[in-house]
């Protein structure tokens, strides 16, 4: 999910190896290991592992924790497939994504569609045999949900695109707790719904980076459609909504003093974030003294310590 720096080239030439060229072995491998896209997941399983402690109100089963992490990589993995050969004509326009295994054509088409359809239906036999069915459903629904909600029907119709579309990042956290329970707690809704408020001002910091790309090939994202005041705005107030709702465990009794304590400090400071980039934007400042990145990079230690919080503090009461 970060920028990184590509190869200069003309904008839309994508780097394709030339017909019948060679495509080294390990070179495949790690082109297939790209198509789950393994950062993204990172945070994914960062949602789901702590879960299955709150639930387990301690130590999970080790094994079940390990099924369930080797599940949801690969459920998640196979979206992130099926995502990239449904948006392989755009990636190929697209300055940040023009690595990617089918726009340089380490990877054909087909193949990815094979490998993320078939990871989508290994992932499910995964959950179902060696979890449980209810976490083999909530993982099938997540990936369907990426895949043809956001992916084919909200990304390139709709500036709401990641706000809706982010319920299928949101779903680890359901199947942490059922994979642990075999059912779904307020707890789990709860931070399912810490998730979902956390995910557009996660995402609309580097959206704001990248507009151009965005622009480009005519995805809506919210900062290509509105002002860096308005979005500023929309981050403020998801963010707000954010916090609160995270402050929600402690009075109904899932979580002590530790777990509020990093939800207060780690919210006030992601608060701080928000409202600085919001008074920047005010101010009309653009360009690389917006300082949007700071947002988007304190988003990912935010959720990794909030997460954190939730695994340690059952060990605390």
């Amino acid at each position: 999910m970060c920028v990184t720096a590509v190869e200069s080239r003309p904008a839309g030439v994508a780097l394709t190896p030339s017909p019948g060229g060679h495509r080294p072995f390990g070179a495949r491998v790690k082109a297939f290991v790209a198509l789950t896209k393994p950062r993204i997941i990172e945070l994914l399983l960062i949602t789901t592992v702590p879960v299955m402690f709150l639930a387990a109100q301690g130590v999970p089963d080790l094994w079940l924790v390990l099924t369930t992490t080797i599940g949801g990589y690969l459920s998640a993995g196979g979206a992130n497939a099926l995502n990239m050969y449904i948006d392989r004509d755009i990636d190929a326009l697209m300055d940040r994504t023009s690595q990617r295994p089918l726009v340089t054509g380490m990877v054909s088409p087909r193949e990815c569609l094979a490998f993320g359809i078939g990871l989508a239906v290994f992932s499910t036999l995964w959950f179902g045999l060696l979890v449980n069915w209810l976490s083999a459903a909530l993982a099938l629904g997540a990936l369907l949900f990426y895949v043809v909600i956001y992916t084919m029907l909200l990304k390139r119709r709709t500036s709401q695109n990641i706000v809706w579309g982010g319920i299928a990042g949101c779903m680890p956290v359901l199947i942490g707790w059922s994979a642990v329970t075999n059912t779904v707690s307020w707890a789990a809704v709860i931070l399912f719904a810490v998730i979902f408020f956390w995910t557009p001002p996660h995402y609309w910091p580097l959206s704001m980076k990248v507009k151009d790309d965005y622009a480009r090939v005519g995805v809506p994202m919210l900062p290509v459609v509105a002002t860096n005041r308005v979005v500023a705005k929309q981050i403020v107030l998801y963010s707000w909504v954010m916090v609160a709702v995270s402050l929600l465990l402690t009075p109904l009794g899932y979580t002590g003093w530790f777990y509020t304590a990093v939800a207060l400090l780690a919210g006030g400071a992601w608060l701080w974030e928000a409202h600085g980039l919001q008074n920047r934007a005010k101010a009309g400042v653009t360009g690389a003294k917006l300082k949007e990145m700071r947002l988007f990079h304190w988003s990912i230690t935010y959720v990794s310590l909030l997460f954190l919080a939730v695994a340690v503090d059952p060990f605390l009461r």
